[in-house]
């Protein structure tokens, strides 16, 4: 008997069931929309019809986990949702952040939801996958030897951090602070008041994701990343500050056509082959390797968790019905 037109228990229609626990179509019609951009959404209705499938597909998914982690009595106190909730509530403003919720479609009881579920999930998945992996030296030298031409650097880079202040408002600001300077005056004291705390010692890091106005870094500490030596070469007063510095150095307050910036020299990568006995290198293979592993091993759980639970897709039903009659996907 077809399940393609099974009534909903409510006036929600309900796009797929696990174990008879719905899922309804306005979950995914809220992801599709917090998941493309304004004017993206002028494609194919194939094209659409199928992004919402995977995330149909994703949620069915999630759900499957999140019963199989309640079963195995994994819980998420309230006390570390507030964490998660502070930690992305940290570079907006009350007001922005509302305004992010309003339009994903979620009010404050929503989110705590949500994000209980994510965290429910991550720890079942640490729990019976990431616990379960070991990565030895051998698999890392292995991996060393097929990808050894990876591992060349073709000219030397600089791992640069900064602390940027602009003398105008800047609408993207993403520090912890929520600090802007909004004129030139404004910028000139901060910079120099944060240019004394740094050199006094403070951790350069927190102080930029404090008050730094690059909405690109500030979250990260004023990670830039590595930059090559033939960007810093073009650049003369880049070139000027950074080819003093040795890792772990400061450079003075340096002055530029968007604001202020203070630079810290975090590392330096010289050109030719790294070795294998270089800890960096060591690192990155093992969380490459991890990352694949953890991919495969989690796509194998949820296989069999999913062989084992109760599903039905109302919309795949729906659209393969629609071959014959398109008047069904309205």
């Amino acid at each position: 008997m077809s399940t393609c037109n099974r009534p909903p228990d409510s006036d929600r229609e309900v796009w797929a069931e696990v174990d008879g626990k719905p899922i309804y179509r306005d979950q995914v019609e809220r992801y599709y929309r917090s998941r493309t951009s304004a004017g993206s959404e002028s494609g194919s209705l194939e094209q659409a019809l199928s992004f919402k499938l995977n995330i149909l597909a994703e949620l069915i998914n999630n759900q499957i986990l999140f019963a199989h982690a309640s079963r195995a009595r994994i819980t998420v106190s309230d006390a570390e949702l507030d964490t998660k909730i502070k930690e992305l509530e940290s570079p907006y403003s009350k007001e922005e952040f509302q305004k992010k919720l309003v339009e994903q479609g979620l009010d404050a009881a929503s989110l705590r939801d949500e994000l209980r579920q994510s965290l429910i999930i991550n720890k079942l998945v640490n729990k019976e996958i990431v616990s379960r992996l070991n990565i030895t030296d051998k698999d890392i030298a292995d991996y060393y030897d097929r990808h050894k031409g990876t591992f060349s650097v073709p000219e030397t880079q600089y791992h640069l951090a900064q602390i940027s202040v602009t003398p105008f408002p800047e609408p993207q600001v993403r520090n912890t602070k929520n600090d802007d300077a909004k004129n030139p005056a404004a910028a000139e004291r901060k910079i120099q008041a944060l240019y004394a705390r740094v050199r006094s010692g403070e951790d350069f890091a927190a102080v930029a994701q404090e008050y730094s106005e690059d909405p690109r870094t500030a979250s990260g500490g004023g990670d830039m990343g590595f930059i090559p030596a033939s960007t810093i070469e073009s650049n003369p007063s880049l070139k000027q500050a950074v080819s003093t510095l040795r890792p772990g150095q400061i450079s003075g307050i340096l002055r530029s056509a968007d604001g202020y910036h203070i630079l810290k020299l975090v590392g330096r990568e010289e050109a030719g082959q790294r070795q294998i006995s270089d800890p960096q290198v060591q690192n990155s293979i093992r969380q490459m390797l991890t990352n694949e592993r953890e991919q495969l091993l989690k796509a194998a759980y949820l296989d069999d968790l999913r062989n084992r639970a109760k599903v039905v897709n109302y919309l795949a039903q729906k659209i393969q019905a629609a071959v014959a009659n398109p008047l069904l996907l309205k």
